[in-house]
């Protein structure tokens, strides 16, 4: 008995042993975050051809056969003990002018070439995994930019959480950027984007919503279009819409209002400044919106209907001597907005519509509410695109002024 007990006891502990020692390792593959370059920004620009032989040629020689257009990508990265953990002045760590950042410049044939060429001028090894803006030129956007996409992609190590940003003009100066309210200027640049969501300013539009959009048949994508002011002033200008993998137009930034009108999308947060009929110019505030859309087939082709719901306040009043003291006044102000606004719209659907670019998602809706019809017409994106040109639309709009301000009694 004492024999067959010791024998049980042994492959116990054998058993458990066996189960043990995997644990014993440890982060045997740990990277220490000192040790890591940690990229939190990046920029992508086109060339010109005499920059663009001053390439570092590290990942390949000197072949003739290879393309001759060449991108600059400039990368912000992270100095490891100086990125504040609180607030401060802007661009430095607390003590002396010294950033936080370290901004890299390199060429490459493509994006991936360029990331190599990264890694060649830095010790530590490049990581991507906190990278939170990516800023494109407008000449990538309408013309690389689906090859670009084709690296961020297969990437594990880039969120879809990221921001995908069209600048006005280089994008490398958007790395360059000294806010005085946030000493990491990548970290500016997020907070702006998050901030102006919140606010109802603008579509929540990462690059995984981008690249979700843009695999869509009935849809296609759109990005942010941003441009610098006095060189530190960062500016949401409009949205970029695509088309066929490439940036085909952009928006003004009144029409952003507008468009997420047509989306329905909460809270409200643009205010819109126009001259009436009879009471001179007001500033109204769009505080709620809500939409109910309706797709039709009508004469072999679809027809989408728009019923947009506005509620907000009247901000301001000028340039007339006429009160707006009664609720007849009022309904004057809503009609003129309804007005205006609603050719707004209109000329943006049509804009959109002579691109072929669907940022509305319009396929989308006679996609899934007549599957017969889809199926019969639309055998690619494409198809989609040039039937988008030529479909009916019809517009609505309704706004109630619910707060005027404070009034004498």
């Amino acid at each position: 008995m004492t024999k067959k007990y010791s024998c049980s006891r042994n492959v116990i502990l054998f058993l458990l042993l066996s189960l043990v020692v995997p644990l014993l390792g440890g982060c045997w593959d740990q990277v220490e975050i000192e040790d890591r370059a940690l990229v939190l920004g990046l920029s992508i620009d086109t060339i010109s051809a005499a920059e663009a032989e001053k390439e570092d040629k590290v990942t390949h020689g000197y072949a003739d056969n290879l393309p001759a257009e060449l991108i600059s990508v400039t990368a912000q990265i992270a100095v490891p003990g100086r990125v504040p953990l609180g607030p401060g002045n802007g661009g430095s760590s607390g003590s002396g002018n010294v950033s936080p950042v370290w901004v890299v410049s390199v060429k490459g044939i493509s994006l991936d070439d360029a990331m190599n060429n990264l890694q060649q001028q830095i010790a530590d090894p490049r990581y991507l995994v906190h990278l939170r803006i990516i800023v494109v030129s407008e000449a990538v956007a309408r013309g690389r930019l689906e090859e670009l996409n084709d690296y961020l992609r297969r990437n594990p190590e880039i969120r879809r959480r990221t921001w995908l940003l069209v600048s006005e003009g280089r994008a490398s100066a958007f790395m360059d950027v000294n806010p005085p309210l946030q000493r990491v200027p990548t970290l500016y640049i997020l907070s702006m984007m998050e901030k102006a969501v919140a606010s109802g300013k603008f579509p929540r539009d990462y690059i995984g919503t981008f690249w979700s959009a843009d695999s869509k048949w009935g849809q296609s994508a759109y990005l942010p279009y941003v441009a610098l002011r006095n060189k530190d002033n960062i500016l949401i200008e409009g949205l970029a819409c695509f088309s066929g993998g490439r940036m085909v137009s952009k928006t003004t930034p009144i029409e952003i209002g507008g468009f997420m009108a047509m989306q329905g999308m909460d809270p409200g947060g643009y205010s819109t400044l126009f001259r009436t009929g009879r009471l001179g110019i007001v500033m109204t505030k769009i505080n709620e919106r809500f939409t109910r859309t309706r797709s039709y087939i009508k004469n072999g082709k679809p027809h989408l209907s728009y019923q947009i719901f506005l509620e907000g306040d009247l901000d301001e009043h000028y340039g007339s001597d006429i009160p707006v003291n009664s609720s007849a006044r009022l309904h004057e102000i809503e009609a003129d907005f309804e007005e205006q606004i609603q050719s707004v719209l209109t000329g943006l659907v049509k804009q959109t519509q002579k691109e072929r670019s669907d940022i509305f998602g319009m396929g989308e809706r006679i996609r899934s509410h007549h599957p017969a019809y889809w199926k019969e017409h639309i055998h690619d994106k494409s198809d989609w695109e040039n039937m988008y040109s030529s479909i009916a639309v019809d517009i609505k709009m309704t706004l109630h002024l619910r707060r005027i301000g404070l009034k004498d009694q």
